[in-house]
């Protein structure tokens, strides 16, 4: 089944875990994931909700975050991690954000009480198949250095946007990698970023393509509070995954809210 429904946390926890052991008999997951609120939605970047002209501001986008940002507040001045950077902090890109954490990308699907009326969803991504549609200069980098994901260091070759474009020729294509360690919140998250080989390109329409790299888990409306309150019991929190007061204080407001109970 493409899109199993999970209709108990047991039946959830057993379709997120269900790792084949490796060749060494470790339980090591190929998948990274993405939890939405609400399952209709597409795997859309920030950049591409711009609308119509968002290739054309990509550029001056990263460009003015450059610029513009306090001295020293962006140590490096690689592209990968200028653009991790942006996109941590908010600015429209083409990145995605992933984790290699099933249980984080639950609290993602389960965090916005006001889509507790919405099926929500896991999106899971093989990303040992993805590498096999890499381009052959992107798939050697990989061989070379023995690596199940990039590393932004993996990357530095790549000096622009344009260049990462034009290693697709006629092929799109979407490449996983490692952000920087710009703070805990990216540590404690497990992250993981995706990219795609053009600014307006969709992840979701991409997969469509190639069916078998990943499925989703559906988890049912009626199931998330109660997903909610054992990640809560798991330590899987805004307070754990948003350190800091602000991350605190989202925490207790839904903690110590009315919950399911509208009276």
């Amino acid at each position: 089944m493409k899109d199993p429904v999970a209709k108990s946390w047991i039946e959830l926890t057993k379709l997120l875990y269900n790792i084949p052991k490796t060749d060494h008999e470790r339980h090591r997951s190929n998948y990274v994931y993405r939890g939405v609120a609400d399952k209709s939605w597409k795997l859309e970047t920030s950049l591409f909700r711009l609308g119509k002209h968002s290739a054309a501001v990509e550029r001056p986008l990263l460009r003015s975050f450059r610029k513009y940002a306090e001295p020293g507040s962006i140590p490096s001045d690689s592209l990968w991690f200028r653009i991790s950077a942006a996109q941590h902090h908010g600015l429209p890109t083409r990145l995605l954000d992933w984790t290699v954490s099933p249980k984080v990308a639950v609290h993602f699907a389960t965090a916005e009480e006001q889509h507790f009326d919405k099926d929500g969803a896991i999106w899971c991504i093989n990303v040992a198949e993805a590498r096999h549609l890499l381009p052959k200069t992107l798939y050697d980098v990989l061989s070379r250095e023995d690596a199940f994901l990039f590393s932004i260091e993996m990357l530095d070759f790549i000096k622009s946007l344009e260049d990462f474009d034009n290693l697709a020729a006629d092929k799109s294509f979407v490449l996983f990698f490692e952000p920087p360690s710009l703070d805990a919140r990216i540590v404690n998250q497990g992250a993981i970023m995706s990219v795609m080989s053009g600014a307006t390109l969709v992840l979701s329409e991409f997969l469509l393509n190639h069916p078998k790299l990943y499925h989703r888990i559906i988890i049912p409306k009626e199931l998330k509070w109660e997903a909610r309150d054992k990640l809560d019991q798991d330590n899987i929190s805004e307070r754990m995954l948003f350190p800091g007061l602000d991350g605190l204080s989202r925490w207790l407001k839904r903690y110590y809210g009315r919950g399911p109970n509208p009276s």
